[in-house]
């Protein structure tokens, strides 16, 4: 009778540990299925909001560019497309060293961890440096949101991603001081990860929006 009681609350408790998750995907998506997720659920629902803004962004794009062919394909040539090309080559070369510091951090090795990520920190300020100075080139050209539509797109999409590295680039530099201070290790460093995730994701909104502005006629 105790055995067959133990059994029950195993299964139970199983049940419920399935049940605790949202509950909206198949189970053969389960975290019990497919193996640990990267980060923790907190930072996959943060990057699904990010990714559903940045659609709306690119449907935008799509819509206007078809209501505006001529526009968009003139629109290109105001910009700076070797500004667009460094910020690109920037961005993945962060995305390196974000990938050489979680190498890092899994082997315990905190300080080179700590040397990668002082890298990618780097990347993200030259980005928003060079971002902002061909901001203010577009300025003086007469560019701004009220040029036509295909700028009108370009400053939302762009100023936008601007914003998302310019605070992943703060996160960054907390996740650093948690590391200083002893926060992560090989065996717990969710927090570090998390940021890793969201590091990429925004690389790989840059690659979608680079070609689609300054490339793309």
């Amino acid at each position: 009778m105790t055995i067959l009681l133990s059994d029950s609350l195993k299964k139970l408790m199983n049940n419920d540990r399935i049940s605790g998750s949202l509950g909206i995907f198949p189970r053969s998506w389960s975290e019990e299925r497919a193996g640990r997720i990267p980060g923790n659920i907190p930072i996959w629902v943060g990057i699904l909001s990010e990714l559903t803004e940045f659609a709306i962004f690119f449907v935008a794009y799509f819509v206007a560019k078809y209501h505006y062919p001529d526009v968009f394909s003139k629109g290109p040539q105001g910009l700076n497309t070797s500004l667009g090309v460094a910020n690109t080559i920037i961005l993945l070369s962060s995305s390196y060293f974000m990938a050489k510091a979680m190498a890092y951090i899994r082997l315990d090795e905190r300080g080179k961890c700590q040397r990668y990520l002082w890298l990618a920190l780097s990347c993200g300020c030259l980005y928003l440096i060079v971002k902002t100075w061909e901001f203010y080139s577009n300025n003086l050209q007469g560019l701004s949101t009220n040029t036509n539509e295909f700028y009108t797109v370009y400053y939302y999409m762009t100023f936008n991603h601007f914003l998302h590295v310019g605070w992943a680039s703060c996160a960054v530099l907390w996740v650093i001081f948690r590391l200083r201070a002893g926060q992560y290790s090989a065996k717990e460093h969710s927090g570090l990860e998390a940021l890793a995730v969201y590091w990429h994701m925004i690389d790989l909104m840059w690659i979608l929006i680079f070609p689609l502005l300054y490339v793309l006629r």
